[in-house]
């Protein structure tokens, strides 16, 4: 449960485009062809996949106060995390470069539309969130850490998707002149963001119930209390 609850929170609700508008650059850039858009999300979802639990394993053995006790009790004292941006982005930059080699051996002309953008994956700031919202949601395991990366890839591969197709679309429509280009596709990417932030009342309706029925017990606990004492007094007075 906890991990398809994690799964659609990542790609609806805390959709890396539309909740934190990370990676906007590329997202607003490469998202004039669904064809290069469908590459570069894949790309996304590739390097996510991999990098949140590789930086995830990286984090808990390493970076962490105290990570290093597997070394040994003298290595207990040691707080690595401030290298925590310095590892986090050498894994991304490594992935990347591979993703790269692979696009351009066995797709060139994806390689040739995505140009620059597919190298600047490595400093695209949805990538790096990636790994930081790990870090900051204090994920427990590997599995997790796999779910999220590739969930989020998912969020922001359906972002850029959805966009290319709308943009494809619009070229033959009348938009008026202050509004064509950047600016109808940052009032469209909004609407977007209201629809998929609107699949947070479906996702969080049963923790609301769940603590309702926590505060339910908390009140029903010291009523029970009281009236085991008054059966207590009554029974004294009785004897």
């Amino acid at each position: 449960m906890e991990h398809l609850e994690l799964f659609f929170k990542s790609i609806f609700i805390d959709n890396m485009v539309f909740a934190t508008f990370l990676g906007m650059c590329s997202y607003l850039a490469v998202s004039k062809k669904v064809s290069t858009a469908v590459g570069l999300g894949a790309a996304v979802i590739f390097v996510l996949a991999v990098t949140v639990p590789v930086n995830w394993l990286l984090d808990q053995y390493i970076l962490q106060p105290g990570a290093l006790t597997w070394l040994g009790a003298e290595y207990a004292d040691y707080d690595l995390s401030f290298l925590s941006f310095i590892m986090f982005i050498a894994t991304i930059a490594t992935m990347v470069q591979l993703v790269e080699i692979v696009v351009e051996k066995f797709s060139p002309s994806l390689y040739n539309s995505l140009g620059i953008f597919l190298p600047l994956i490595a400093v695209n700031c949805a990538i790096l969130g990636g790994s930081l919202f790990m870090q900051s949601r204090e994920i427990e395991t590997i599995g997790l850490a796999f779910n999220y990366g590739i969930s989020s890839g998912i969020g922001w591969f359906l972002a850029i998707l959805a966009i290319a197709a709308i943009r494809e679309k619009i070229r033959y429509s009348n938009v008026p002149a202050p509004l064509r280009g950047l600016g109808i596709t940052f009032i469209i990417t909004g609407l977007m963001a209201i629809g998929f932030m609107s699949f947070g009342g479906m996702l969080t309706g049963g923790d609301e119930e769940e603590a309702k029925e926590d505060k339910t017990a908390q009140v029903e606990a010291p009523v029970k209390e009281e009236t085991k004492k008054e059966i207590a007094n009554n029974t004294k007075v009785v004897e």
